[in-house]
């Protein structure tokens, strides 16, 4: 490695980024013989849980469990750390790049990580044409807006960026003398109020001028695409399944989302981007549960839970005889028959729960209309079904098993979770949290989103 002070910075900075966006990976250094080469180069290896980054003269080996090897998101962000902190240093090294392309050292590191993942080009400092990262600065733009309240209320605000000047102008919306889509908009009072992200969007050329102020769903009538986005962000991802474009949005939580190749790409939420890679999880979770349309229906509902910060838990049970017995009270199970309500002290029927849920006998999850789903999944407790759908328990507090993992982890982890991973001994998990986290058990945690 360049033991320079620059070079030991960017050093840090390589492992900091690797460390943040690969939670579930283990890093490893290790100095290589022969002269160190300022080229970044990373490598996959046969080993598809195994990625290797050769950066003057030192070797990083990320690893993460044979389960769930690197996906090609993953291995694109890795490059595209790479080509930040590359064109970064490159540029330190020659004044005249360094003073041509001063946009590279603006704003935080992390939004040029996204950057360079969506627009490498921004980043290959070498070629003739470069082009400065507008997606960096359009998310500079929404931090700022984070940040800031509207008559006391948060705001919530996006654009679309599109991909090719030919849809630019057939957008018809001016394509010079119109202004930037970057920060010294958030001085404008009324900016807010014209887009507020869920419904009505600005639209923006590739270079980052303003064109218009578009329903989102309007410019997304006939593309038919399944993004596992939340419902409300549908229709921002399937604007971004052609030509290129890019959506960025505030949403209400005030989470920055990105919407690309027509799915949800990143989000930033508690300080940090997070990769979203909602296909390959989706993918992991619906192999798990071994029923496609049961899969898509949980991961859906879930998706849209966490979006309304609503928590709950969804369980599949694998061998049902077994597990609901182990898991659910009697009292809770749908798949047992109900007592008929005796007489309560005052001589009327006294009913309980049980008695109300009697509606949901014999039901399956992918009979239920989606909104009904979603009331019945937000109440306190579990649903839970076996493969084929059949809906066995709903709003059921779920016992634990003994298990030397539980008995490991009870005392760092909520209630929530502790139900989950005992639950996901039987069958796979899925949780989701009220600050809007989704995670995947089965047997052990598989993923976050």
């Amino acid at each position: 490695m360049d033991h320079t002070p620059v070079g030991a910075l960017y050093d840090s900075l390589l492992q900091s980024a690797l460390r943040q966006f690969f939670e579930r990976a283990t890093l490893d250094t290790e100095p290589t013989a022969g002269a160190a080469d300022a080229r970044l180069a990373i490598e996959p290896t046969a080993n598809p849980a195994a990625l290797i980054i050769r950066w003057f003269g030192t070797r990083y080996t990320l690893r993460v469990p044979a389960r769930w090897p690197f996906t090609a998101h993953e291995v694109r962000l890795a490059q595209a750390i790479g080509a930040v902190l590359a064109a970064r240093y490159r540029a330190l090294q020659n004044p005249r790049t360094l003073a041509e392309r001063v946009d590279l050292f603006s704003g935080a590191i992390e939004d040029r990580y996204v950057g360079a993942f969506l627009d490498p080009r921004s980043y290959a400092i070498d070629a003739r044409e470069t082009r400065a990262d507008r997606i960096a600065s359009i998310i500079e733009l929404l931090r700022v807006a984070a940040l800031s309240s509207y008559e006391n209320r948060p705001i919530s605000t996006g654009v679309l960026l599109l991909g090719t000047s030919g849809e630019a102008a057939r957008s018809g919306g001016p394509t010079s003398a119109a202004l930037s889509y970057d920060e010294p908009l958030a001085r404008i009072k009324i900016f807010f109020r014209l887009a507020e992200g869920v419904y009505t969007l600005f639209l923006a050329s590739p270079e980052g001028r303003l064109l218009d102020i578009i329903d989102i769903r309007r410019w997304t009538r006939g593309i038919r695409q399944n993004s596992h986005a939340p419902r409300q962000f549908q229709p921002h991802a399937r604007a971004t399944a052609q030509h290129g474009h890019v959506c960025a949005v505030l949403s209400p939580s005030r989470e920055i989302k990105i919407f690309a190749e027509g799915t949800e790409m990143f989000t930033f939420r508690g300080a940090a981007w997070h990769l979203v890679d909602g296909q390959a999880k989706y993918r992991l979770w619906a192999d798990a549960v071994g029923e496609e349309a049961l899969a898509g229906r949980i991961f859906q509902t879930a998706r849209d839970l966490s979006e309304a910060r609503e928590g709950a838990l969804f369980v599949v049970v694998r061998e049902p005889d077994v597990a609901v017995r182990q898991l659910v009270a009697p009292a809770d199970r749908l798949d047992v028959p109900i007592r008929e309500p005796g007489p309560g002290a005052d001589g009327s029927e006294e009913l309980s729960r049980r008695h109300l849920l009697h509606l949901l006998e014999r039901r399956k999850i992918t009979d239920l209309d989606p909104s009904v789903f979603m009331s019945l999944a937000a109440l306190d407790g579990a649903t839970v079904t076996d493969r084929s759908g059949r809906l066995l328990a709903a709003g059921a507090i779920l016992r634990h098993p003994p298990s030397q993992q539980l008995d490991e982890g009870a005392g760092v982890e909520g209630a929530r979770t502790t139900a989950a991973m005992a639950a996901s001994q039987f069958g796979p998990v899925l949780k989701v949290s009220e600050d809007g986290i989704i995670t995947f058990f089965d047997r052990e945690r598989v993923w976050d989103i």
